[in-house]
């Protein structure tokens, strides 16, 4: 439904502890035109140039607060409201190169009254500054 909107141009960049690279991260947003419990964020899927990255290596930050994608299975008291922006976190040792990279973000939802799952997918090139 709202699929174009799920990435996010801004906030696109190499996550640092220190001067040590541990990945990269970028904002997203929910294809829905409702908020969710984090618990019916059934799925996300996070796919750079071509590179589909491992379930394990995904988490969601939102309102100062982070999980894995296995941990918002049981996280039943946070919602993630339509239009919010959540900075999805991507564990990539030495991060990515500075230039252009072609982002696709997928999150499949659980909507209460579809019989079958929800969600959208989302492509976008984010050019990574130095």
């Amino acid at each position: 439904m709202f699929d174009r909107y799920m990435i996010c141009e801004q906030g696109f960049r190499n996550r640092r502890q220190g001067e040590k690279v541990l990945g990269f991260e970028f904002g997203a947003r929910l294809p829905y035109y409702r908020g969710l419990g984090l618990s019916m964020v059934e799925d996300i899927a996070v796919t750079v140039d071509g590179q589909a990255l491992a379930r394990t290596a995904l988490a969601l930050r939102l309102r100062g607060r982070r999980w894995t994608v296995a941990e918002l299975e049981t996280e039943y008291e946070e919602r993630w409201e339509m239009g919010e922006v959540a900075v999805l976190e991507v564990d990539l040792p030495g991060g990515l190169k500075p230039g252009a990279h072609q982002l696709e973000l997928r999150e499949q939802l659980r909507i209460s009254y579809l019989p079958f799952p929800g969600g959208g997918q989302d492509t976008k090139t984010l050019v990574l500054e130095a």
